[in-house]
């Protein structure tokens, strides 16, 4: 029985071990409900996690503290991190703000080390892709790479993007934005003041550079662009982005110049803005497999955090009563991710507008007054 603290009772299967997947593990080991995660990556260190993200109190800190963790976090996180800067593609500064630590900045891979060290040995099937999930007697039934089938009882897709779970409930898919990300790493921070101290936007002519220093005094940035689908399949060359950038300042272009590594393209997509299922029995979906959003509300990682934590919460709440535990963490998912979407549709485009960096500087005066 789902909920029950028996030792007989049925584990809760998680595919998915990012931020979602894994602070829902965490919450329900905290109050002696079981759960495994199947993820495709071969292991933890299978693939760079991304730069830096800001926690929020409402959700990210929120799922920290629900998790028992919120302190270790605190000790992880980059001092000063949460200082913004906003420039135009002169390099004038219309915005530049030391922050207040109310949003305080982590590394995401750090932030997901501190997760998986929370849970049981065994808790993580690494290498575990699903490629398929059909409905059957009590449950799901889920197909893996290597030919083995498992069967679930309770099943939540934490799988992102792309979701293989998402079928299940929903036939929407994400859709591109018409804004591609390329990512560039620099490895010496102190090099490049423009950034400042913590997070850069510099927004003109529809494109910029976001940027941030991470703890390791390299910077991590992203160039963004307005293209078409078939440009955000291909790769980018640095003379091709240089070429975009012909007239920005000199030290915004010197972000390119000395960047190192490849120069992976990140289409961006979004599920519609409200998507949302009717109550499917045995299933539902976290973080990015359920709302999806371009990262202008700064709220991805944020929501998934706090979709975890309180589905958590709403399993151990509703014992041997696995509907309505679903159907109450949803009735509150729903429209507080639509909230988030909204208001990522609307930022994405203010600020690839020609005005974008105005825009943006305006916006972070009014959080501040």
């Amino acid at each position: 029985m789902i909920g029950s603290n028996d030792e007989e009772a049925e584990m809760i299967t998680i595919v998915g071990a990012g931020l979602g997947g894994l602070i829902l593990a965490r919450v329900l080991d905290r109050h002696g409900v079981k759960s495994v995660l199947y993820d495709l990556d071969a292991s933890p260190q299978a693939r760079h996690q991304g730069g830096m993200l800001d926690m929020h109190v409402e959700s990210g800190q929120m799922a920290l503290r629900a998790a028992g963790l919120f302190d270790e976090f605190r000790r992880n996180v980059l001092t000063g991190g949460d200082a913004t800067r906003v420039l135009d593609k002169h390099a004038t500064v219309l915005f530049d703000d030391a922050g207040d630590d109310q949003r305080p900045e982590i590394d995401r891979g750090a932030l997901r080390d501190l997760l998986l060290h929370s849970l049981p040995d065994g808790t993580v099937c690494w290498d575990s892709r699903v490629t398929g999930v059909r409905p059957v007697a009590g449950g799901h039934e889920l197909s893996f790479a290597d030919g083995r089938t498992e069967i679930s009882e309770l099943l939540v897709g934490a799988d992102g993007a792309w979701s293989k779970i998402r079928a299940l409930v929903s036939a929407e898919q994400p859709v591109y934005s018409g804004l591609s990300f390329v990512e560039i790493r620099l490895p010496d921070a102190a090099k490049h003041p423009v950034v400042g101290a913590g997070m850069l936007f510099a927004l003109d002519d529809e494109r910029g550079f976001l940027a941030h220093r991470e703890p390791d005094g390299e910077i991590c940035a992203y160039v963004a662009v307005k293209k078409p689908a078939d440009w955000a399949g291909h790769e980018a060359t640095r003379d091709e982005l240089l070429d975009l950038f012909a007239d920005w300042h000199p030290d915004l272009r010197a972000l390119l110049t000395a960047s190192e590594g490849a120069l992976p393209t990140r289409p961006i997509y979004a599920l519609p803005v409200g998507h949302r299922w009717s109550r499917t029995p045995g299933v539902t979906l976290v973080g990015d497999a359920a709302h999806l959003m371009s990262p202008f509300a700064g709220e991805g990682a944020n929501l998934a955090m706090r979709d975890g934590a309180e589905l958590a919460q709403a399993i151990v709440a509703h014992p041997g009563a696995v509907e309505d535990a679903l159907a109450a963490y949803e009735a509150a998912m729903f429209p507080r991710a639509r909230a988030a979407a909204e208001e990522s549709s609307a930022n994405l485009v203010e600020l690839f507008e020609p005005n974008g960096a105005r825009r943006l500087a305006d916006l972070f005066r009014s959080f501040a007054g």
